[in-house]
């Protein structure tokens, strides 16, 4: 794994070595903050707008006074881009409340934000899982009642992830009073008699920019897509089902619970949409238009 050269801390570039926060902020003693990750592919950030908007809400829904306007945090990831080199990477932001005097759950109203951030290596979905697909689990979902915020706060995602790792999945479809929402990280699309669906956006999912450019690729070639609930009884029937984010791209799942998807191997309409997803990146690549 390649170490950190460099990291940016509240207004500078340091060597990671040399970072500090403070052991009162309460991103550390409460997981009181957001965060935003968003891929660069060959020197061009990946749908940076509708990152900043998702991270506008999230810094609204718990409280948190945005600390840039959208000029600097435009410049910013810029900046990251260009230190990272060309090379295909991913830049994670995370944005706490701050650090307080004292331990205390209520926050005094003046806190300063402390902003963080740093690239790291994106190699994309590993060529042997885009042959076999991805084993899943289903599991309850344990999560709070607000996964719509990208929250720091990801201890019950651990677990759930760990929990599928340890019965031999690759991840978990996370199940909510019979409905399937989504993976521990990653949004949830089914096909089932050939129409493409996914999860309406709602509190107890986070609205994916991935998920939302699959869809857009989907009615732009002609494939049926539906935003709709999405029950268990579906899911265990589906022809296809598949697992999107921005760092995973869209994977297909061939095995839920140890059973086959479909014929157990990665569909032909997942084959279409990764086709379409990989031509949307090399656009983005050659600088010749937007993602």
């Amino acid at each position: 794994m390649t170490e950190l050269a460099e990291v940016y801390l509240d207004g500078h570039f340091l060597p990671a070595g040399e970072a500090r926060v403070s052991v009162l902020d309460r991103g550390f003693l409460f997981g009181d903050g957001v965060y935003e990750v968003v891929p660069v592919y060959g020197g061009h950030l990946f749908r940076l707008g509708q990152h900043l908007d998702r991270l506008g809400a999230s810094l609204a829904a718990v409280g948190i006074a945005d600390p840039y306007d959208r000029p600097r945090w435009e410049a910013l990831f810029a900046e990251l881009a260009d230190r990272a080199g060309p090379d295909d990477h991913s830049v994670y932001l995370q944005i706490t409340r701050g650090a307080d005097v004292r331990r205390d759950h209520v926050y005094p109203p003046d806190l300063k934000p402390t902003v963080f951030a740093m690239s790291s290596p994106l190699s994309g979905p590993p060529a042997e899982q885009l042959v076999r697909g991805l084993s899943v689990r289903t599991l309850e979902d344990i999560r709070w009642d607000r996964c719509d915020i990208k929250a720091i706060t990801l201890l019950a995602a651990v677990m759930l992830r760990q929990a599928a790792r340890e019965e031999g999945a690759d991840d978990a479809v996370l199940l909510r009073h019979g409905f399937a929402l989504e993976g521990t990280a990653s949004s949830l699309f089914v096909v089932h008699d050939g129409v493409l669906r996914t999860p309406p956006k709602s509190r107890h999912l986070l609205p994916g920019v991935t998920r939302d450019l699959v869809i857009e690729l989907a009615r732009a070639n002609g494939l049926a897509c539906i935003e709709e609930s999405i029950p268990e009884t579906v899911l265990r029937r589906a022809d296809e089902i598949w697992l999107s984010s921005s760092t995973r791209e869209v994977m297909p799942v061939t095995r839920l619970d140890g059973e086959a998807v479909g014929d157990g191997l990665p569909g032909a309409v997942w084959q279409h949409m990764h086709g379409w997803y990989q031509a949307c990146k090399a656009r983005l690549r050659s600088g010749s238009e937007s993602c």
